[in-house]
């Protein structure tokens, strides 16, 4: 028995492993790991303990999260407002669905992505002609023009005298399928 201490007392004695020391330099010790990443795990937590301990007392703090939670609800409550406008008045929701065609491209693209930034989707921006977009919106002003006296003359009540001038109900509004290649190829299809 003394002959084995003999033989294995310089790799293991004086406190130390040799055998588990040279291992640990090709993989590392699971027990030291796993005391490491609790270790890390009580700091983190630690840290997260201390910023939250603090109650926030000023009123822009409290302002800034009351704002901060607002735009989720106002989307969705806006949406369904949008709905019920919709059924409730049509022309009005109509004249006012006409005004926002008039927003130039350019423009949704920027509410385009600072919503989708807001809520952390990922938004790929086209490179467009500034100038064409806005060339564009402006060309189709006198369309929407038209549309909203036509829309108007419906809501009008009194509007008895001008009934000669009022188109039929099947007709589309100016412009509602014109430059819209899609519905051309389909009426060429279906004529042939």
């Amino acid at each position: 028995m003394g002959l084995i201490a003999d033989v294995l007392g310089p790799l293991l004695g004086s406190g130390r492993n040799a055998i588990r020391e040279t291992v640990e330099v090709f993989r590392p010790n699971a027990e030291a790991a796993d005391m490491r990443e609790a270790a890390h795990a009580a700091a983190s937590l630690a840290q997260f303990a201390t910023e939250f301990s603090q109650p926030r007392q000023g009123p822009f703090d409290r302002f800034m999260d009351g704002l901060n939670r607002l735009p989720r609800p106002m989307l969705a409550l806006g949406t369904l407002g949008l709905f019920v406008a919709a059924m409730t008045d049509p022309v009005w929701f109509a004249q006012r669905m006409q005004g926002i065609a008039l927003v130039p491209d350019p423009l949704w693209w920027l509410m385009g992505a600072i919503v989708s930034f807001y809520f952390g989707a990922r938004h790929q921006i086209k490179a467009q002609d500034f100038q064409r977009g806005l060339a564009t919106t402006l060309a189709r002003a006198p369309e929407v023009a038209a549309n909203i006296r036509v829309l108007a003359a419906l809501s009008d009540k009194s509007a008895g005298d001008d009934a000669d001038d009022m188109p039929d109900a099947g007709d589309p509004p100016v412009g509602a399928w014109r430059d819209n290649a899609a519905l051309d190829e389909w009426s060429r299809l279906r004529g042939q």
